[in-house]
C-alpha cells in the first residue's frame, strides 16, 4: 500500500465505495421549462458517450411549477461524476442536484 501525499485534498484521500464502472442516478430539478430535459441530457451525454436517453426519468413538482429530471449515467470514476456535478450545477436552469 502507498502512502497518500500530505498536501492530497482530504475528500482524495478517501476511498470510494462506488465500484466502477457502475450505473449511477442522478436527480435534477429545475424550474419547468422549455428547453429543460434537453440541457440535462446534453450534459449526461458530454460526460457518458454511452448514455441512452430513453431512461430519463421525470417528475413534476406537487404544485406544477418544477420538474425533477433523473438520469442515469455510466460512472467509469470520481472524477467523471464529479465534472458531471459541476456542469449540472452551473447551467442556469438547474435548481438542485442531488
Amino acid at each position: 500500500m502507498t502512502a497518500t501525499p500530505p498536501d492530497t485534498p482530504t475528500e482524495a484521500r478517501k476511498e470510494s465505495l462506488i465500484e466502477y464502472p457502475s450505473k449511477f442516478p442522478i436527480k435534477v430539478m429545475g424550474a419547468k421549462a422549455d428547453g429543460f430535459v434537453h440541457a440535462i441530457t446534453q450534459i449526461a451525454e458530454q460526460f457518458d458517450p454511452a448514455f441512452d436517453a430513453t431512461t430519463v426519468e421525470l417528475r413534476n413538482s406537487k404544485a406544477g411549477n418544477y420538474l425533477g429530471v433523473t438520469i442515469t449515467v455510466t460512472a467509469t470514476s470520481r472524477e467523471q461524476l464529479d465534472d458531471i456535478y459541476r456542469a449540472l450545477t452551473a447551467h442556469p436552469m438547474v435548481k438542485v442536484v442531488l
